[in-house]
């Protein structure tokens, strides 16, 4: 297949990449490369991007209209992969504006020229801060009109977006709600890859809450197979990906602990409102649909990620958390 994979210096943009040019496919990666978070981090992942044969990498923004335009007219696609998004749930309350920008007018401009160019294949990543306040686990069928962020927001006008396109045009779409996603070369903002750099470099690790909020952690590479394996005809589907095995995020600290050899110093603060005390995912339909199922359990993951951060230390430690 020849791919437009939006976010390709992205955290699970790069993985996907890695794995479509690994199996054959001619993918063709855009990202702007903004400073949402530090940026040494995108611009190592896209530099082992650039050692695959079957990938180029354009710089782009999936909000300039325009400029989408000239790249749909230029090359011939078979699929869209939508990874480009701004993420996050407290980010996303201090600058709503980029949200919506990116996640949901984003979208629509790549649903557009999709219909125009004839893209048969629409993958959209979600995610399952769309669940709010539900009860775990969640399913897809859940009613997710109430977002606790403007993050969840942006993410459901998206996931409207898409159907819209399905219903009128034909663009067969799957839609996957990622849950809690680490492993090496994480997203820096995000819980496991801040405390492996703060616990390793001595500092303070910020607690919100008292630590025993759950997360349906799930390993990078087992999102990237689910989202490749979303490529097939399917209609019109939204699929969970998660481990649907939630732990406490003391539990997490204490992996890093362990593989560190250091103990964690632990600054305490109120809960964030935007925030839930469990997530986890229902993953009947990913097996049932695509086959899937997630491989890799928190420990080896874990694991996995401090010896990344270890190996790219003399850099990784400059990285900014904050």
């Amino acid at each position: 297949m020849r791919v437009l994979l939006t976010g390709a210096a992205g955290f699970i943009g790069h993985k996907v990449a890695e794995m479509l040019a690994e199996r054959g496919d001619e993918v063709l990666g855009v990202d702007n490369l903004n400073d949402a978070y530090d940026v040494k981090l995108k611009e190592w992942r896209l530099a082992k991007l650039r050692e695959l044969n079957r990938f180029r990498f354009l710089k782009a923004d999936i909000v300039d209209f325009r400029a989408m335009k000239e790249i749909f007219e230029t090359e011939k696609f078979d699929a869209v992969i939508n990874l480009a998004a701004r993420a996050g749930v407290r980010a996303s309350v201090k600058n709503p504006w980029v949200y919506v920008e990116t996640n949901t007018v984003g979208t629509l401009n790549l649903l557009e020229l999709s219909k125009d160019h004839g893209v048969k294949k629409f993958v959209l990543a979600s995610t399952s801060s769309i669940y709010g306040l539900n009860s775990p686990p969640f399913s897809e069928s859940m009613v997710t009109d109430t977002p606790l962020s403007v993050y969840a927001a942006s993410k459901k006008g998206a996931e409207a977006l898409t159907f819209s396109y399905h219903h009128l045009y034909g663009i067969d779409v799957t839609v996957f709600r990622y849950f809690t996603v680490y492993g090496p070369a994480g997203r820096p903002d995000m819980s496991i890859f801040k405390f492996i750099k703060l616990i390793a470099e001595g500092e303070p690790i910020p607690v919100f809450g008292d630590g025993n909020q759950e997360r349906d952690f799930t390993y990078v590479d087992d999102i990237a197979r689910g989202t490749i394996a979303g490529l097939r005809p399917l209609g019109y589907e939204v699929v969970n990906l998660g481990n649907n095995r939630p732990v406490k995020l003391n539990y997490v600290i204490g992996l890093i602990e362990e593989y560190l050899g250091k103990k964690a110093g632990i600054e305490y603060f109120p809960p964030h409102p935007a925030d839930v005390p469990r997530t986890m995912a229902d993953i009947g339909k990913a097996h049932v649909l695509l086959g899937w199922t997630p491989e890799v359990p928190i420990e080896e993951g874990v694991r996995k990620a401090v010896e990344w951060y270890l190996d790219n230390r003399e850099w990784a430690r400059n990285v900014n958390v904050s």
